[in-house]
């Protein structure tokens, strides 16, 4: 599964960094993110969540960020346990414009939990419902 997706903000996006850089801060304006607990630098026990209908899913993950610039935060899944986990890379890219920033979620996800059709949807809508969550963070800040 693949899915990206951009939201434009009217803030610069050295203003947007903190909020994409640290994984937990994503509780402030993801809803899938449950929980991100930072447990070494650049790295973060992560529990996603999400509904359909009634149902909920859920999935652990252990997060590491690989590439921290001004403008490309890439996040990768980093397990210690010695078993082969499906791949998980988020990829975010903050793009400056005269009205302020675009920034674009890349989403990848190499395991079969979230792609049983009905969800990959679910997990769009959660990716969807973090732009605005993101733009009411940084624009109330």
């Amino acid at each position: 599964m693949q899915y990206s997706s951009d939201v434009v903000l009217a803030v610069e996006s050295a203003f947007v960094h903190p909020y994409v850089a640290d994984l937990a801060r994503y509780v402030e304006w993801m809803p899938m993110v449950h929980g991100a607990e930072a447990v070494g630098d650049g790295v973060w026990n992560v529990e996603l969540r999400a509904k359909v209908g009634v149902f909920a899913r859920s999935k652990r993950l252990r997060m590491k960020r690989t590439v921290n610039t001004s403008q490309h935060i890439v996040f990768e899944r980093d397990e210690i346990d010695g078993r082969r986990h499906s791949p998980w890379t988020m990829a975010i890219a903050l793009q400056t414009t005269d009205a302020g920033c675009v920034v674009t979620v890349d989403l990848s996800y190499g395991g079969t939990l979230w792609t049983a059709g009905i969800l990959d949807r679910v997990l769009a809508a959660q990716v969807e419902a973090g732009k605005t969550g993101l733009a009411r963070v940084v624009h109330g800040a």
